[in-house]
């Protein structure tokens, strides 16, 4: 059996809490198990204990059996000397402090129903591991897990934020306009764009932003969809326009090669979306000053329903006319960015201000959203979990990529619950 299984018994307090008593005869009593530590050291810190008529604060470390201590070095290891309770399956051997005093140790008797139920979680090749037993786990529950999962993955997305304020010495603008070029990618092209905005810096397309065509040639010319040899005026003017602007601004273009178009409806094309992202530019100064000037959802859905340039509305590519159509951004594609972008960004900033009020307008914006429609949320509504809002599509998605692919159900609220049935 695994080791992780009965930090997880011990932790929630899942074993056989009458009569216990030490391999020694004494009386145990668990006040408390202590805090699961994931760093080097014991354990479990602080467990409060009763042994015999003495409690006992201190450390608790857990094996499968005694003899594991020794195999480890911890009979050597003055890290472990404030251990006062050594948690076993099966106790094979004594163990010592390094001074050479004994430490009491407790064998834990559970339900054989928990590694049962354990093991078939990881065998077979379900979806996600409960799928199968996920309908017994009461609806309330899995709410009250949904609120700490997105709140978990917000704080994930405000790590990477973090990250990247290293990089660009805390330049909120700037980071925000490389997330929000990422997410003009929409998956497909999300690198692409990336590395797009920042072979392009802001305070250079901040000095063209009264002039469209210019804020295009700089754009498709970065992003080295120029090149092509169709003898297309507008194609023809950018070209010229980008030529003068690189060698002005001393710019290397990426590679046109790594925007993709393979299965992509013509609205998603990259050009579609580079020159959509041209026009949001053209709109707005100060992007991210505005959003948390006024974090409402209305006025945040107004800034991004933008139209490009009048050569987009016959073209979803240079020098291929098409039927003449709107080619602004999609409702889906607004709220999109919004969840994806724009809530992380609000929350981080708030975060770092200690401003709770923001932060809760950014979850509030999540649950005026529908929630997203994808393979991994139909997935759960197949499964009886629905998504009634952003929100709920926010924390599934978590719960998905962050424990059910991998396994891990032994920090998951539902698998808690998936484990301990018939316990």
């Amino acid at each position: 059996m695994k080791e992780s299984i009965l930090h997880f018994i011990w932790q929630n307090k899942l074993f056989q809490s009458h009569s216990l008593h030490t391999t020694d005869g004494d009386s145990v009593e668990v006040i408390d198990p202590g805090r699961l530590n994931t760093d080097a050291g014991p354990d479990f810190f602080n467990a409060k204990i009763k042994l015999g008529n003495t409690i006992w604060a201190g450390n608790v470390e857990i094996h499968t059996r005694s003899s594991e201590w020794a195999k480890h070095g911890h009979s050597d290891d003055k890290a472990y000397n404030s251990v006062v309770l050594h948690v076993v399956k099966t106790a094979d051997a004594q163990v010592f402090r390094t001074n050479g005093e004994p430490i009491p140790q407790l064998e834990l008797v559970y339900p054989d129903s928990i590694e049962e139920n354990y093991a078939q979680l990881m065998k077979n090749s379900l979806r996600i591991p409960c799928e199968n037993k996920i309908a017994n786990v009461p609806v309330v529950f899995i709410r009250g897990w949904k609120n700490a999962l997105l709140t978990e993955r917000l704080l994930r997305k405000t790590a990477n934020i973090s990250e990247i304020l290293k990089q660009n010495n805390r330049h909120w603008e700037e980071a925000f306009y490389l997330n929000l070029a990422r997410s003009f990618g929409f998956g497909t092209n999300g690198q692409a764009f990336e590395m797009l905005a920042a072979s392009l810096p802001m305070q250079i397309l901040g000095k063209h932003k009264n002039s469209l065509p210019q804020l295009e040639a700089l754009l498709f010319g970065q992003a080295g969809l120029l090149a092509a040899n169709e003898e297309d005026a507008y194609l023809l003017s950018l070209r010229k326009e980008y030529d003068f602007l690189k060698i002005k601004y001393d710019l290397k273009s990426i590679d046109g090669s790594l925007w993709k178009l393979l299965r992509l409806r013509p609205d998603n094309f990259p050009y579609v979306r580079i020159a959509q992202f041209a026009a949001l530019i053209h709109k707005s100064t100060g992007l991210f000053s505005k959003i948390t000037e006024n974090p409402d959802i209305q006025y945040l859905q107004s800034i991004f329903r933008v139209e490009p340039s009048e050569y987009w509305k016959t073209h979803y590519r240079f020098a291929h006319e098409s039927q003449k159509s709107l080619k602004g951004i999609g409702q889906k594609a607004i709220e999109g960015i919004i969840i994806n972008t724009v809530v992380p960004f609000l929350f981080s900033y708030a975060d770092t201000r200690g401003n709770q009020n923001m932060k809760d307008k950014a979850v509030e914006i999540l649950e005026k959203l529908p929630a997203e429609n994808n393979v991994i949320t139909r997935m759960w509504n197949e499964m009886g979990v629905a998504s009634e809002s952003a929100f709920d599509s926010q924390a599934l998605i978590q719960l998905k990529k962050e424990y059910c692919d991998n396994r891990n159900c032994l920090r998951c609220r539902i698998g808690h619950k998936v484990l301990t049935i018939d316990s």
